[in-house]
């Protein structure tokens, strides 16, 4: 089985790019719900991010205020290692847990979609990596419709990511994903062939 990685940042459309691998028959783990779910209430990562950055990134009804957490972390580099420290270990548990599902069923390959995958200890060991760029005004774009914000916000939060010039230094794949559906589709089951085939 072949495991390879996905990523690309905010607007990027590696979301898309991960259904259209799965529909052509990928098995896909999405790191960035593992993530989530690594923090739900109750569990031992949820009650360490409590324990170390306080009642302020709790939510009334007991989640974790990512936003309020995304906001501490950002600012503070120290702060963001420290979240790393307690989620990573336990998103690294899930994914070797998927990684088993996905050899029991067989399929030929694994994509791990991870927004922070280049950033992760992740990168030592996923190869291929997959990126999926656009322009900036094209993902600007595209946030703005998805999740009803604003312009200046969707800059600030590109800003706040690795930049494409890095993140394409590293694909061993670059999706553009400037145009139509149809052509990422394309582009996307040509990457899906060259990989099943290596």
């Amino acid at each position: 089985m072949k495991i390879a990685g996905l990523t690309g940042g905010i607007g990027s459309g590696k979301s898309t790019v991960a259904r259209i691998l799965a529909e052509l028959g990928a098995y896909i783990i999405d790191a960035d719900e593992l993530a989530r779910k690594a923090v739900e209430p109750g569990k031992p990562a949820w009650k360490e991010v409590k324990e170390k950055f306080g009642q302020e990134v709790i939510n009334p009804d007991q989640s974790i205020n990512r936003g309020r957490l995304a906001e501490l972390i950002f600012s503070d580099p120290g702060k963001k290692a420290l979240l790393e420290k307690i989620t990573h270990p336990r998103i690294g548990e899930e994914i070797m847990r998927e990684l088993e599902k996905a050899k029991k069923q067989g399929v030929k390959l694994t994509v791990i979609d991870a927004a922070l995958l280049l950033e992760s200890p992740l990168s030592q060991w996923v190869r291929p990596v997959i990126v999926v760029v656009a322009e900036e005004r094209v993902r600007v774009e595209r946030v703005c419709r998805r999740d009803r914000v604003c312009a200046k916000e969707v800059h600030s939060r590109i800003k706040n990511q690795t930049p494409d010039s890095e993140k394409k230094s590293q694909a061993d794949y670059l999706i553009d994903n400037n145009g139509a559906l149809e052509e990422l589709k394309l582009r996307v089951a040509q990457v899906y062939q060259e990989l099943v085939r290596e």
